[in-house]
């Protein structure tokens, strides 16, 4: 029987033999047809209606509940179930997913003293050790297996996880994370992995291919869905993005970040956009980044342009004519020159004084240590921010951390799909290393 044709239901609630191979029927018939997710939670319902279940059954509901997102009772039922080799596994596999890596590894080795297969609970552990900050333990583990499981698909995504969590080459981070793709097209592991270092480096387009590919896998990685989404927005693709987000609620209700995620995306959705004041916005944009230097100006007034910092009709807009004069040899005759200039343009000097930015940074170098000087410098991408807070600072061309402190909180909210949520992660990162946004008190 195909993935297509497997009877979800009548799989779990039959005394049929339940293991790993009818897992991976219920795991693919799910990714294969979507519609099948109500199979698995109408036999969830029927098992939990039962008023006695068997040792086996309970272990058989346990391992539906952890399909279904539903750790904590899957642990409870499994906890209490016929204690076998399966039983151990999954509970383990609940355990991870509540961030209880200790317990999750002893489950792992329950499972393989009851005969689990032992490769695979290997692995299993290796992830829960890493989880749980021994990185170096995961490699031990994983050099210990040899044979056909170096081939596969699962323990070249967790050589590749461990690499990773060991600052190793990120080249070789990629090349693993694409032969367990090539091993296993369906990992959604190395799906989502493969699709997260393409999203940091830039390739949206490959990215969003392999994000709908992980997306496409049961269960569902709740990052591939959010990640997937945030690319759809950016398209303003908003509904499939919203279907990314109802996905995440349809299994936690409660989902915080997908909540406020559909939220903003079915409020873009309503966005009117006037496609001619777009056209006109970018016009002007462009008239105001021509350089001074385009026009024929006298020497005066050039010299002074360029010891005053102006570069292009852009920064004349944001120039009054009192800073003008105030600047030394710049008089009446430089004034009427650059007045007409700019009027040529269709610009007026000043106008857009009010928008001018200070680029001060809100700390006083003079005032700080070598390493808080040394901490400005740093990167963003040592802030760890998430996918779409990410996509925020490569849009305003921010690189360093200094860069984002000089910039207040308005600016970033005028960024596309940065909204309120990826603000308050900016703060807390900045927080974190003592910094604030510009304006902030």
């Amino acid at each position: 029987m195909t993935a297509l044709e497997t009877d979800i239901k009548q799989a779990i609630v039959s005394t049929a033999a339940f293991g790993p191979r009818e897992i991976a029927d219920i795991t693919t018939g799910i990714a294969a047809n979507y519609g099948k997710y109500g199979e698995l939670k109408e036999a969830v319902q029927e098992l939990e209606a039962q008023p006695s279940r068997t040792p086996a059954t309970s272990a058989k509901l346990g391992v539906c509940l952890y399909l279904l997102g539903r750790y904590s009772e899957a642990i409870e039922v499994l906890s209490n179930a016929d204690g076998g080799a399966l039983t151990h596994f999954y509970l383990g596999k609940a355990k991870l997913a509540l961030d209880e890596y200790a317990t999750a590894a002893e489950a792992y080795d329950s499972a393989g003293k009851a005969g689990y297969d032992k490769d695979a609970v290997s692995l299993a552990k290796a992830e829960a050790v890493r989880y749980s900050g021994d990185a170096e333990g995961a490699l031990q583990l994983l050099d210990g297996l040899s044979g056909a499981v170096e081939q596969t698909a699962e323990y070249l995504y967790q050589r590749s996880a461990t690499v990773q969590a060991l600052a190793g080459n990120p080249e070789e981070v990629i090349a693993l994370l694409e032969r367990a793709v090539a091993a296993d097209p369906a990992h959604a592991g190395a799906l989502f992995g493969l699709a997260l270092e393409n999203d940091r480096r830039g390739n949206d387009d490959y990215a969003r291919n392999l994000y709908e590919k992980a997306a496409q896998q049961f269960p569902t990685h709740v990052g591939t869905l959010l990640n997937l989404g945030i690319l759809f927005e950016d398209l303003e693709q908003y509904e499939r993005a919203k279907g990314c987000y109802q996905r995440i609620l349809d299994v936690y209700p409660a989902h915080e970040r997908a909540r406020l995620f559909f939220k903003d995306a079915d409020g873009s959705r309503d966005m009117f956009y006037d496609e001619e004041a777009r056209r006109q916005q970018d016009r002007l944009s462009q008239v105001l980044s021509i350089p001074v230097t385009d026009f024929e100006l006298s020497v005066r007034s050039r010299n002074c342009l360029q010891r005053m910092g102006v570069m292009t009709l852009g920064d004349l807009t944001e120039t009054t004519e009192q800073e003008l004069l105030a600047s030394k040899n710049f008089g009446e005759t430089s004034l009427i020159e650059i007045r007409e200039m700019l009027t040529s343009k269709g610009l007026e000097l000043g106008q857009f004084a009010h928008q001018k930015r200070e680029q001060e940074l809100p700390y006083n170098p003079e005032n700080m240590s070598a390493d808080e000087r040394a901490l400005l410098d740093r990167p963003i991408s040592d802030l760890s921010l998430s996918v779409r807070a990410r996509k925020c600072m490569v849009r305003l061309g921010l690189t360093t951390i200094g860069e984002l402190v000089r910039r207040t909180p308005d600016d970033l909210l005028e960024c596309k799909n940065f909204g309120v949520t990826s603000l308050n992660e900016v703060r807390e990162k900045l927080t974190a290393h003592g910094l604030k946004l510009r304006g902030e008190a």
